[in-house]
């Protein structure tokens, strides 16, 4: 199994920054991409931004202009570096990984870190 363990978050005011990092360890081979999901109160799990190992990104619609991903692949390790954070950011964060395994591809999830942003 991999695990995934976060750090960063906290409580911020608008228009601060914050640095979320992640950092997998155990069975990290055959990983495939690492990213970054947040969720709201009442609202449904979203992406934030994803790194494929080739470099792909794929970045949310509220992330676009103001959030950055970034991955270390020989530390298994991915940031997510968050400028300009609005109210509406305000959300649990979870780290994300995709794995190739001989039972197709998986995906293992962080425990989460709160982002607070206050007006």
């Amino acid at each position: 199994q991999v695990q995934l363990v976060q750090s960063g978050g906290g409580l911020v005011q608008a228009g601060e920054s914050l640095r979320l990092s992640c950092e997998a360890s155990g069975s990290t081979f055959g990983v495939t991409a690492m990213g970054w999901f947040r969720q709201a109160p009442g609202k449904q799990r979203e992406l934030v931004a994803i790194q494929s190992n080739n470099g792909e990104t794929t970045v949310g619609e509220s992330a676009k202009g103001r959030f950055a991903i970034s991955r270390d692949i020989a530390k298994n390790t991915v940031y997510l570096q968050m400028n300009g954070l609005k109210v509406g950011d305000s959300a649990v964060y979870y780290c994300y990984i995709q794995r190739s395994t001989s039972h197709g591809l998986q995906s293992s999830w962080g425990q989460g870190a709160r982002v607070t942003v206050s007006s």
